[in-house]
Order: structure tokens, then sequence, then C-alpha cells
């Protein structure tokens, strides 16, 4: 039991940026229990107009700006300190995944594929 975070690519891009279901999917990169990353996914989510008072199993569209925004929180270490119940702490070592999840992310959406973040605890 605990956080986990799924990155997902999809070739049908959904209708909105947030607040849909998901349809066929493949899995571009996994993190587990690194609650930092998800609270700044929960604070774009709700940017992005997120009407779910759970950020949770409640995906939200990553697009290239959010990408660059993520890649400069994550090398300036502003990633905003998160916790919840069986969420872990996140600690620093995970700089490099996220920079790689990045660098995924970024060669995805090059090719045409639409990049989502979601999340299950």
């Amino acid at each position: 039991m605990g956080l986990d975070m799924y990155a997902f690519t999809t070739t049908t891009p959904p209708a909105t940026a947030v607040d849909f279901k998901p349809g066929e999917v493949a899995e571009l990169h996994y993190w587990r229990k690194h609650p930092d990353l998800h609270g700044w996914m929960r604070a774009l989510y709700f940017d992005k107009g997120g009407a779910e008072r759970v950020f949770n199993c409640a995906p939200v569209v990553l697009d290239v700006d959010d990408l660059d925004r993520l890649e400069a929180d994550v090398r300036g270490g502003r990633l905003p300190q998160t916790s919840g119940f069986f969420f872990g702490r996140s600690d620093g070592t995970e700089i490099e995944d996220d920079l790689a999840f990045i660098a995924k992310a970024r060669q995805a959406i090059g090719q045409g594929l639409t990049v989502l973040y979601d999340s299950w605890w």
C-alpha cells in the first residue's frame, strides 16, 4: 500500500487536459512513493482546472511547457514538500530519475504521443 505514480503515453489525446478517463495507454515511467513530485503534479492538475477534490486516480496531460517548468523545478530543488498517508518521503535521490522521465516524455511528445501523469494511493 502506498503512493504509486505513473506516466503513460497515448496515441489518442483526451478532449481535456484533466478530468478524463484514459483510453488505451502505454506505461512510460513509474515512481514509487515520491510525494514531492506528486505534489507538483497535484498543483498542475488544479492549475489546469481539475475538479476532483482529492488528487488520486485523476490523470493530467503534460505538455512541453509543463516539462520545461518541471525540469526547472527539479533542477532548482523546488518540488513542493508533500506528505500523505503511506506516501513515503522524497529525499533528493530521485533527481536523476525525474530528469530521465522528462527526457523520455519530451521524446514521446516529439513522436506525436500524448503524455499523462496518473497516480493511485
